[in-house]
């Protein structure tokens, strides 16, 4: 890296599994601005999340904490004031911190964590709000700019019709309304502009941008739908596999989108999850069109040779695997994401083989600002692997699933540097699998005799980490 104080452009999605790049081996979906990023830039094959699910890996996204840590085990969880985010670990005074996006660690349209600059694109979650807030009234900066251009919220007085009922949606704007928008009234185009409109104003001081789209979140359709073709999408290889019994908790409570359908496919048929895996690759494309402006105009700024830039998301999406949808579980589909980090200076491409967390990420990215590490960090800095001086990480990695209700299923499991898995569970029902001989996870080696040995090992250092991290999640 170079000697100038470098900024940050950190660019996360959410519910992006790895697979939806070219880069990372899709030959089928269109991602060139994001492919071009990787081709100078260190590329990470197997990045995984804290804990699969939006607010926990969010929290650990920026603030270098595991869930359980910092307490936010589950959604709509606020983050205290208390708790430091990145900006808040900067040198005071020397940068412009923005966030754009959604955010969902509370008070979501609100400017809070040493973000000065705060565009926000959600407004439903406004029940969640702090005390004080005007849940009533304030809106989003997104909701203002699509009044400014002509569009009007479509009003749903008792609640959204199979999903919100009850709760009235009056001159707020949905996310199926959005979904269903042209493109250049989409969130993508929005973010687009205000990330282009910050860099610009701030080109000649130090800077911190962070840009989240929703997409491609559900609802899965967008004004991008017809850009895929069903019979184009190649369904993954463990499409028909049966899911294992840790999964079995987010099938039965999906269970009326199975039955009933879900978006207006049955999800019975192949055909069904080609026509939804196509809009989900569709969503892919439109971040990629936005990513693709937003670095377009920092290399016009002339300010790429002095940024980071990240790309990842906050968890990824089972999308027929399993002949599941969504996330919320330990299979690679749910708990790995795409992860490219691109420091000033780089020139090359290099990818990295080994399992590697997302709460290595924000110890990696104060080392490389010149920032002092806190030691309250869980995470440790990749700055040596960023920098090329090695390419092998060597550690294991550690996800994990919590629940609000103590009684009802916790999850820890191990990811080795050599391709092992276990998946322990508060209720019993555990998984082991060899990732290097079975990447699809068809084959569940808990019951192996000949893995007992293992087993022991790898629960063993499950348990060393929860010492490590003040974990109180009783394993058998």
């Amino acid at each position: 890296m170079n000697n100038k104080t470098p900024n940050l452009l950190f660019l996360y999605t959410d519910e992006q599994r790895y697979d939806t790049l070219g880069c990372y081996g899709n030959e089928r979906i269109h991602t060139p601005n994001l492919d071009r990023l990787a081709e100078n830039a260190t590329l990470f094959e197997k990045a995984y999340v804290t804990q699969p699910v939006c607010t926990p890996s969010r929290s650990s996204l920026l603030t270098g904490l595991w869930p359980h840590t910092s307490g936010l085990i589950g959604n709509n969880i606020s983050l205290p004031d208390s708790t430091p985010c990145l900006p808040e670990m900067l040198p005071e005074g020397v940068y412009t911190c923005a966030h754009h996006g959604k955010w969902h660690l509370g008070d979501e349209i609100y400017a809070q964590h040493g973000f000065t600059d705060w565009k926000a694109t959600e407004d439903t979650y406004h029940m969640f709000y702090s005390d004080g807030r005007d849940r009533e009234n304030d809106r989003s900066t997104y909701h203002h700019w699509l009044i400014e251009h002509g569009v009007e919220p479509v009003n749903w007085p008792s609640g959204v019709p199979g999903i919100g009922e009850g709760v009235p949606f009056v001159n707020r704007f949905t996310r199926e309304q959005i979904h269903s928008l042209p493109e250049q009234f989409s969130r993508p185009t929005y973010l687009a502009e205000t990330a282009c409109e910050f860099m610009r104003a701030n080109r000649d001081n130090p800077w911190v941008l962070y840009v989240n789209w929703l997409e491609p979140h559900m609802p899965f359709h967008s004004c991008r739908d017809n850009q895929y073709s069903p019979d184009e999408v190649t369904l993954p290889a463990n499409y028909n596999a049966d899911a294992a019994q840790l999964i079995t908790r987010v099938r039965n409570c999906r269970e009326k989108w199975y039955e009933n359908g879900f978006e207006g496919l049955p999800l019975k048929t192949e055909a069904d999850w080609r026509a939804l895996t196509a809009r989900y690759w569709g969503m892919c494309s439109l971040v990629d069109m936005s990513a693709g402006r937003i670095l377009d105009t920092l290399s016009e700024l002339g300010l790429d040779e002095n940024t980071i830039v990240v790309f990842t998301s906050d968890h990824g999406d089972m999308m027929a695997s399993h002949n599941m949808f969504g996330k919320g579980v330990q299979y690679e589909e749910s708990a790995r994401v795409p992860l490219l980090v691109r420091i000033p200076g780089q020139t090359d491409s290099r990818r990295i083989t080994d399992p590697v967390s997302q709460i290595d990420i924000v110890p990696s990215l104060l080392a490389g600002m010149g920032a002092d590490i806190p030691s309250s960090l869980e995470g440790d800095s990749l700055r040596p692997v960023l920098n090329g001086d090695t390419n092998t990480v060597g550690r294991d990695v550690f996800i994990e699933w919590n629940s609000r209700d103590p009684k009802r299923e916790q999850i820890r499991s191990v990811v080795t540097a050599d391709g092992w898995k276990l998946n322990r569970s508060t209720i019993g029902d555990h998984e082991l699998y060899n990732l290097a001989d079975d990447p699809l996870e068809l084959k569940n080696l808990v019951s192996d005799k000949s893995q007992s040995a293992r087993i022991q090992d790898l629960l063993a250092k499950i348990k060393a980490w929860q010492e490590q991290t003040s974990d109180h999640c009783e394993l058998d």
